[in-house]
């Protein structure tokens, strides 16, 4: 779908139109998907859901979030990089929560069960923990960790969205990886 469409439906959403939201969910799906698809790829970070899942959680979010603020195509990507985010960390918790009790029957842990755990729900929620603290420290370093890690996009993408250089996306990356690898030690 061309950008002025998806656009076009974002005015509408935040004029109040109806139907609008459904009609920018459906125009926008495809790239939706992809962006899902980058973020779960291979199940590497994420064994909690999948692709379509991903996507439907995070519209029912957009409907339950009231209206749209983003301007444009990009602000909008951008925001659902941020509920796709938030989608992930809350579905690893929920996870992680059961498998520490909740109404499941205790069991003794052998080497066999631990075996089972996905490593990666653990590296996720250290990620956004990290990244919060990081955010405090300096937002543009967050935004840019928060795109590429969670969201899929390439450099160019990031640097399309935050209105900057791809020269500055890049250094940025840099500068989060060692912030971030410093915070990760240290929890």
């Amino acid at each position: 779908m061309p950008n002025d469409a998806i656009e076009t439906l974002i005015e509408q959403v935040n004029a109040g139109s109806a139907g609008a939201q459904d009609r920018l969910f459906a125009a926008a799906y495809a790239e939706l998907r992809k962006l899902a698809r980058s973020r779960l790829r291979d199940g590497g970070r994420n064994t909690v859901m999948d692709t379509t899942v991903l996507v439907h959680e995070s519209y029912l979010r957009f409907l339950g979030s009231g209206r749209l603020r983003p301007d444009n195509r990009r602000a909008f990507f951008a925001y659902a990089s941020q509920v796709m985010r938030s989608v992930i960390i809350d579905a690893v918790r929920e996870r992680q929560a059961q498998r520490r009790g909740g109404d499941l029957t205790r069991v003794t842990l052998d080497t066999l069960t631990a075996d089972g755990t996905p490593a990666g729900e653990d590296e996720v929620l250290d990620v956004h923990e990290a990244l919060e603290a990081l955010a405090a420290a300096e937002p543009r370093l967050a935004k840019v960790v928060e795109m590429r890690y969670f969201g899929g996009y390439s450099e160019a993408e990031i640097a399309e969205a935050l209105q900057v250089t791809d020269r500055t996306v890049r250094r940025d990356w840099d500068k989060a990886r060692l912030l971030l690898g410093v915070l990760l030690e240290r929890q």
